[in-house]
């Protein structure tokens, strides 16, 4: 009888390539992964690994084996879900990976929420960004991840992965309320010798905000250059520059500052994403349905939709 857990180091090498990352997933040290392959190779009575060079490659078995551990891994994901839907309660503990903004504004109303309906439930939450968070998911690291698509930026669809849409989050201009910067803006050219505070530029948010600055006919001159939309922020109140901000941030963060929404609303999509096999986990659907929930009242986009948590000096910018 083949080892379930050496097949899943098996379909693990296979998605990271390397003994070295397989070890770090899962928690083992090097030479414990290639000890347990070892072990499936007597089990399974053929060669599933050949080195190459400093590494290894899987034969032409270990690649049929995969699919089936793949399938297995995947039964045994749903016959959990199953066992799960099956009790009175939802409890366990749900491991979330999420990036900055919605662990900021989102998620503590949505585990106040979950905490109230659900109170054998506990979250785990781990900060990671897009790339990162897919990884830890189809590692078996998170049962859920919150994700973003930035303008021009498309994810891609994931072989194996649910993907709900949670909202729309517009995209717009953050001016000081004094000092030189603060005079009405009726179009991005006219920040073209304003200092900035952006995203690096290796960024997709980085990369975006430049693009909107070129289009509009200037390189952007950065003062700050920061992922954290509440540091961008605090030099805007200062009047120190202006920047790009996600509307999903709260009014604790926007207060004091002038939003102004850009030409064409651009927006970033917000979603969730969990393995295919474990999306109808209880405590899977609980925490989707609360952060939509939660994500619907906030109301966070701009034009034909009300702003519930910015202050209400936002106008638009011109073409």
């Amino acid at each position: 009888m083949l080892n379930v857990s050496r097949l899943r180091m098996l379909a693990e090498l296979k998605r990271c390539g390397t003994l070295a990352e397989v070890a770090r997933v899962l928690s083992y040290t090097p030479s414990a992964v290639s000890q347990q392959l070892s072990l499936l190779e007597r089990e399974a009575g053929v060669v599933l690994l050949e080195k190459v060079g400093r590494g290894v490659h899987l034969t032409h078995a270990a690649e049929t084996l995969v699919e089936h551990a793949d399938a297995v891994l995947r039964r045994l994901e749903q016959a959990e879900a199953e066992l799960a839907a099956a009790q009175p309660e939802v409890r366990g503990t749900l491991r979330v990976a999420s990036f900055q903004t919605v662990v900021m504004t989102v998620l503590p109303a949505a585990l106040t929420v979950l905490e109230q309906r659900h109170p054998q439930l506990q979250v785990a939450i781990t900060q990671r960004e897009v790339d990162s968070a897919y990884q830890g998911l189809m590692a078996g690291d998170f049962d859920v991840m919150v994700g973003e698509e930035l303008p021009g930026f498309p994810v891609e669809p994931r072989p194996g992965l649910d993907r709900v849409d949670l909202l729309q989050d517009p995209q717009i201009l953050a001016v000081p309320l004094t000092g030189r910067f603060s005079a009405r803006v009726d179009q991005l050219a006219d920040l073209a010798q304003a200092p900035w505070a952006l995203d690096a530029a290796d960024t997709h948010m980085g990369l975006w905000s430049r693009s909107m600055c070129r289009t509009a006919g200037f390189e952007p001159r950065t003062v700050l250059e920061s992922p954290d939309p509440a540091l961008q922020l605090h030099i805007v109140r200062a009047g120190h520059a202006v920047a790009f901000v996600h509307g999903l941030v709260g009014a604790q963060y926007t207060s004091g500052t002038q939003l102004i929404e850009l030409p064409g609303r651009p927006h970033r999509k917000i979603f969730t994403a969990a393995r295919s096999s474990r999306a109808q986990h209880p405590a899977i659907l609980a925490f989707r349905e609360v952060l939509t929930e939660v994500a619907q009242g906030l109301g966070t986009v701009t034009g034909n939709h009300t702003i519930m948590l910015m202050p209400p000096t936002v106008h638009a910018l011109s073409q």
